[in-house]
């Protein structure tokens, strides 16, 4: 277009050039690399339509929609992208696996969700370690691994992972039992099946442990999932916090890691600046 000043200009021209500016933001495909499939969950942009947040996590290359409920699983496949993560009744963060009098209702939830995820081609489905209450660990642990072998076989028939995650009680989710690796990781061997494996929240586990890169290189064969979010605060991976997104993420992918690394930040900027951002960044 020829130089001419702003006022000169006609209003198609006005609109052209506004759209040849937001091209680059909001138009080109950020994860072009591969060695990592990217997610982004859901509840952190309920601002966005659920269709909305579809066509715009394709556009910057995404692979699929973390966190949604059984009737939103098919959303994302009208997009190219699938439901890395579903919940499917697995307990609540307060109340899971460590006491047994929860067992029965999760079972019956797994019992009749887990073949539906296979349908819908969700992966993954997410249940939680629950709060102590004063209970030992070594107890904990015992109740765990026997409310998962009462499902782990229902997930293997079915290909879909059960994902026992990983939360900070010193922050966020005061109390929660699995706020260590070494407990998850505990369980998961307890349990001895490939289709029940640990959600890795990089986030959690920064505040309450550090030494990310070590315990992922150590226990990769234990996480099926991984969540990000920056630390402090939980907001955008950017330069006001203090985890190395880069080196974390080249260290998941050299374990070979085919699963998917979500992100789970607050925007505090534009949402969607904010996530084609961390996408980048962590596009190793």
């Amino acid at each position: 277009m020829p130089t001419r000043s702003l006022s000169a200009l006609s209003r198609r021209d006005l609109l052209t050039l506004a759209a040849s500016v937001a091209l680059p933001a909001f138009g080109q495909r950020v994860a072009r690399k591969g060695r990592l499939k990217q997610s982004v969950c859901r509840w952190t942009y309920q601002s966005t339509a659920l269709p909305d947040l579809c066509r715009a996590a394709a556009d910057i290359g995404l692979s699929g929609i973390d966190l949604l409920q059984e009737q939103e699983w098919s959303v994302p496949r009208e997009y190219g992208l699938v439901c890395s993560m579903g919940y499917a009744g697995g307990g609540s963060i307060p109340d899971g696996l460590n006491v047994k009098a929860n067992h029965d209702a999760i079972v019956r939830n797994f019992e009749r969700l887990i073949p539906r995820a296979a349908m819908q081609r969700v992966p993954n489905v997410i249940t939680f370690f629950g709060n102590r209450r004063g209970m030992s660990d070594e107890e904990a642990i015992g109740n765990c691994v026997a409310g998962l072998n009462r499902v782990k076989r229902i997930a293997e028939d079915h290909g879909v992972t059960i994902c026992v995650e990983l939360l900070n009680s010193k922050v966020n989710h005061k109390d929660y039992q699995g706020d260590r690796t070494a407990f998850g990781v505990a369980v998961v061997r307890g349990v001895d099946s490939p289709r029940v494996k640990l959600l890795y929240d990089i986030y959690h586990m920064q505040i309450m442990e550090g030494d990310l890169i070590r315990t992922i290189r150590e226990h990769h064969e234990s996480i099926a999932h991984y969540h990000t979010g920056g630390v402090p605060g939980r907001h955008e991976l950017d330069d006001t916090q203090e985890i190395n997104w880069r080196a974390v993420c080249e260290a998941i992918a050299d374990t070979g890691f085919s699963g998917y690394l979500a992100h789970e930040f607050q925007p505090t900027r534009d949402p969607l600046t904010s996530l084609r951002e961390a996408v980048a960044l962590c596009d190793v």
